[in-house]
């Protein structure tokens, strides 16, 4: 059974479901999360409150958008990156440093390259071996959340060079993982069993 068929089955309020899409993708979406928080238990949590929000909004779930798989490291990244926030409390950006990061990057997304071929972890193999600059860029960008224009204050650098690393960066990362189609598995993988709320979403 496709990702898609066993999301149509969540909308119809079917916990196996849930627990079906969990055992498939709870692996990649804890990954990404330890990744950006550091602690195993915060990623935890993390993995937790994204496999809730996919049983509560399965039926927003678009699948002439992207696949499943996007859609779960996409809701990882946003709640790990908030977990981050709050605790470093940063200031919110200026009006100009919102209308630069504002401009739109025509590279694919992290979420749609990892997910496309299934490899947290040998998405962060490829990282590791891009050039210091370009992989410090992309972490920057991805794992911390960093507007380009913060990117570009952190690491000194004029703003166009930033974009075009992250965008070169990219698209190494996706030839690494095209180029190479084995498992990884990760190390640390979660002890959560998904439970869906009480009386539906």
């Amino acid at each position: 059974m496709t990702d898609r068929l066993v999301v149509g089955r969540m909308r119809a309020g079917d916990p196996d479901a849930l627990a079906t899409l969990y055992d498939r993708h709870a692996t990649a979406v804890y990954s990404l999360a330890l990744r950006i928080v550091g602690a195993p238990s915060d990623a935890e949590d993390v993995t937790q409150e994204v496999f809730t929000q996919a049983w509560r909004t399965a039926d927003r779930f678009d699948g002439t958008r992207g696949e499943v798989a996007a859609w779960l490291l996409m809701m990882s990244r946003s709640r790990a990156l908030d977990m981050l926030r709050s605790r470093r409390r940063r200031p919110a950006p200026s009006l100009d440093e919102d209308a630069a990061s504002a401009i739109p990057d025509p590279s694919p997304s992290v979420e749609y390259i990892v997910a496309k071929h299934q490899q947290v972890a040998g998405a962060q193999i490829a990282l590791d071996r891009l050039p210091a600059e370009q992989r410090k860029a992309l972490e920057l960008a991805y794992y911390e959340g960093l507007t380009h224009v913060e990117i570009a204050a952190r690491t000194s650098s004029p703003l166009g060079t930033v974009k075009t690393r992250i965008r070169t960066a990219l698209a190494s990362v996706r030839a690494a993982l095209t180029s190479s189609q084995g498992s990884i598995t990760p190390r640390s993988q979660p002890q959560i069993t998904p439970r869906p709320s009480g009386g539906g979403r």
